[in-house]
């Protein structure tokens, strides 16, 4: 049974070889709808990964909350220092509540002079990124509001671009001196330099007392104890807010966990746009192998006369037109999977990685199995009428066709 099928397969290649241009204009459609459907999975698999990647380094017990810009007049919006300590003594799980944002500054060393962003921080960072050298924050800093600083990768290169340990050093921020505790490493990133906080961080404590005061605020950060109930957290954050004021002000939230959902849904309804259009590409290829194969049947028909009288069965008449159409669905699903596999590792390479300097696993046995399944569903529903019909023919009518 074996080398039958062996023989079949050597007969369907010599009948498709003997009619390339027909065979690749039949699965051409398959070609384009399984290439498509493939290079979109690998693309929205880099664009979740490198998301995920870029916003790595934020905690995810952190969210940040800001006035709605939609809203007619956001300065009504702005609130206080005391609204946001206020806000962490009303709602439950607020483990820290801090202003968000920066403020630049004129940051001296010696001869060296740098215009940074000056964050607050706190013991509990909003940030994940590792330290090179020294310590992070702690809360006897916070609370004594220490002039101490953490230095971000891109503030320790501008201050010390000689390298080296400035862990102990004095450095001037405006009017004030703050020792430096530590530095934190280069964030993941690519040709978009993105980073969160600033270049200099301070205890949130010391930021409030140097350079917030009285001033109205429209950011805040609050990090949770619970990162499982974040989300309720925030609404409860932002009906505290909306209560506070008279203006009817509105507020949102921004954080990791619901920003990247966000973004994997816009992927996954793009994933499903395209899948929706290679089942298209696939119904009209399918029809183009049903009707090339129907044509095959007609063009053979003596042929398959001849088989049966020497003895050929129905079930190897229809096993080797079954055969045929299988070889075209596979030959055009394979190089829909070549073509889908190089057009999204291309742009996953040279645009995604590039752009973002995260590298997201592209999912091998996921496009393989697309094109499986669109070579065995094409076959099974298209394929297996012809052959069918070839199988049913009468062998005397077949003879006697011219």
């Amino acid at each position: 049974m074996i080398r039958l099928a062996f023989q079949f397969c050597g007969e369907a290649l010599g009948v498709l070889n003997g009619n390339r241009t027909r065979s690749l204009l039949t699965v051409l459609g398959l070609i384009i709808g399984v290439g498509a459907v493939i290079a979109i999975e690998i693309l929205g698999s880099g664009l979740s990964g490198a998301v995920t990647g870029i916003l790595g380094s934020l905690n995810d017990r952190s969210f940040v909350m800001f006035p709605n810009a939609r809203q007619a007049d956001i300065t009504k919006a702005a609130f206080r220092i005391g609204d946001i300590q206020r806000a962490k003594a009303a709602v439950p799980n607020i483990a820290v509540a801090m202003p968000a944002g920066g403020t630049r500054r004129v940051v001296d060393i010696g001869h060296v002079h740098a215009r940074l962003t000056v964050s607050a921080d706190s013991d509990i960072s909003f940030i994940d990124t590792p330290l090179v050298y020294g310590r992070t924050i702690s809360g006897d800093d916070v609370a004594v509001s220490a002039h101490v600083a953490v230095l971000g990768d891109n503030g320790y290169q501008r201050l010390f671009p000689s390298g080296g340990d400035p862990v102990g050093t004095s450095i001037r921020v405006g009017e004030r001196r703050f020792v430096v505790i530590g530095v934190r490493a280069k964030p993941t990133s690519g040709i978009i330099p993105i980073s969160f906080g600033g270049d200099v961080f301070i205890p949130y404590t010391t930021y409030t007392h140097d350079y917030i005061r009285s001033s109205p605020l429209f950011f805040a950060r609050f990090i949770v104890a619970d990162p499982s109930k974040i989300g309720e957290t925030e609404v409860a954050v932002v009906t505290y807010f909306k209560a506070l004021k008279t203006s009817r002000s509105d507020y949102g939230t921004f954080d990791r966990k619901s920003f990247t959902a966000t973004m994997d849904g816009i992927f996954s309804v793009m994933t499903g746009v395209v899948a929706l259009i290679g089942a298209v590409s696939l119904l009209v290829a399918g029809i183009g192998i049903m009707n090339i194969m129907l044509v095959s049947v007609t063009e053979r028909t003596r042929e398959i006369g001849v088989r049966k009288a020497i003895g050929a069965t129905r079930m190897q008449i229809l096993t080797q037109f079954f055969i045929e159409a299988l070889l075209l669905s596979a030959i055009g699903c394979g190089i829909g999977l070549v073509i889908g596999l190089l057009i999204g590792g291309l742009i996953n390479r040279f645009v995604l990685i590039s752009l973002s300097g995260v590298i997201a696993p592209i999912p091998w046995l996921q496009s393989v199995a697309i094109a499986v399944i669109f070579a065995t569903v094409v076959t099974l529903f298209f394929g297996t009428y012809p052959a069918y019909r070839a199988s049913r023919l009468d062998p005397i009518e077949a003879l006697r066709y011219e």
